[in-house]
């Protein structure tokens, strides 16, 4: 059984690219998985439940989370569009689970994404506590650093305050006070 710790965003550009290069020519539904993961901010456990209708052709994503039963709805960027459609390109599958374990007519397991994560990170150096959750706690770290507004990436991820994303992207209290040292006005 894998023991469940604390993980981290990806905090390096270098690594995020490094990732996708090391997945994407290893398999192609793995790195549909990572590129998904760290664009949308879903939980693993609603990227596994994505199917191939859920995405084929599709500008957006239109789903129920799991944990909250709330809607979610949200557009594709680019680079998700093209991560889908190279993938579906490859495989044999028209319907069904878009992530499909090769044991059976069903999504790889929690569990699968974990190996397939970590296991990326290990491979690309990356020591740090890495797992499924990290895919989306790395996508709120780099919408913060490119200056989204704290409660918008609060209400993307569905949290109750600020204070709680700011604590869940790891923004410490170093990188907090890093403002009041470099304003200088």
């Amino acid at each position: 059984m894998i023991e469940i710790e604390y993980v981290e965003p990806i905090r390096c550009k270098t690594q995020i690219n490094q990732i996708k290069f090391y997945l994407k020519n290893k398999n192609l539904r793995d790195y549909l998985l990572f590129v998904l993961g760290i664009n949308s901010g879903l939980r693993i456990s609603d990227l596994l439940l994505l199917t191939v209708a859920d995405v084929k052709g599709k500008d957006r994503i239109l789903l129920r989370e799991k944990k909250t039963g709330k809607s979610k709805d949200f557009p594709l960027s680019d680079t998700c569009k093209k991560a889908i459609d190279e993938y579906l390109n490859t495989i044999q599958i028209s319907d069904g689970c878009l992530f499909k374990s090769k044991k059976g007519n069903w999504p790889i397991t929690r569990v699968q994404a974990y190996r397939i994560i970590n296991s990326a990170a290990r491979e690309i150096g990356i020591n740090d506590a890495i797992g499924t959750h990290t895919l989306r706690k790395t996508f709120g770290y780099w919408a913060h650093k490119k200056g989204v507004d704290i409660t918008k990436i609060q209400k993307l991820l569905n949290h109750s305050a600020p204070n709680v994303t700011l604590a869940y992207i790891g923004i410490t209290k170093d990188e907090l006070d890093d403002v009041y040292i470099n304003l200088n006005l």
